[in-house]
């Protein structure tokens, strides 16, 4: 794609660009580190969904005490999403729209569950010191912000080389040239 001036784009043309960007893989980055990246966050989805299906103190009893509404319904809808994104990201498949649920996830855990520890008492009982105040949320915040970041990551990386986005972005590719009657001019000449 040619550089342009965003300014100069269609409303129709700045939102195709968009969308673009979320649902072509970008197979130009860092192969390893990407990888690495998204096994470690997909596989901590994973589990946490899993763990909200099988203990009830992790799921809706874990949601209700926090104070959300319809907190079964929303531990099992926000467990689905965790399983399935983080299948997704390990897979490598629609990383930049995998990633994107899981931002608003950790969002939203963040400002209620760690959040409140910044002005006294969170909602869940803490056992160890400090139980409030700075430390406590960074203490406490550091695995959400973590995968929050990693998310954010993966939605500006894309999945990488080592992936499902990649291979079919190279499939689609080599069906392109094979239909390139250029190309086809110039295998029958060699």
């Amino acid at each position: 794609m040619e550089p342009t001036n965003t300014m100069s784009l269609s409303p129709v043309e700045r939102v195709r660009r968009i969308a673009a960007f979320f649902v072509r893989p970008s197979i130009g980055q860092p192969m390893r580190a990407t990888l690495l990246v998204r096994l470690a966050v997909g596989s901590v989805f994973l589990s946490s969904g899993i763990i909200k299906f099988l203990f009830e103190n992790q799921g809706p009893g874990r949601f209700a005490k926090i104070g959300l509404p319809a907190p079964e319904q929303l531990a099992y809808f926000v467990g689905g999403v965790e399983i399935v994104a983080g299948i997704m990201l390990i897979l490598g498949l629609a990383v930049r729209l995998a990633a994107l649920p899981l931002i608003v996830d950790m969002a939203v855990a963040i400002a209620t569950t760690k959040l409140p520890l910044l002005f006294g008492a969170g909602p869940e009982p803490i056992s160890a010191m400090p139980k409030t105040g700075f430390w406590a949320f960074a203490y406490q915040a550091r695995l959400d912000v973590t995968m929050l970041v990693s998310c954010m990551f993966l939605v500006a990386a894309g999945a990488g080389l080592w992936s499902l986005d990649a291979l079919l972005s190279r499939r689609r590719w080599e069906g392109r040239l094979m239909r390139d009657p250029r190309l086809a001019g110039d295998l029958s000449a060699t």
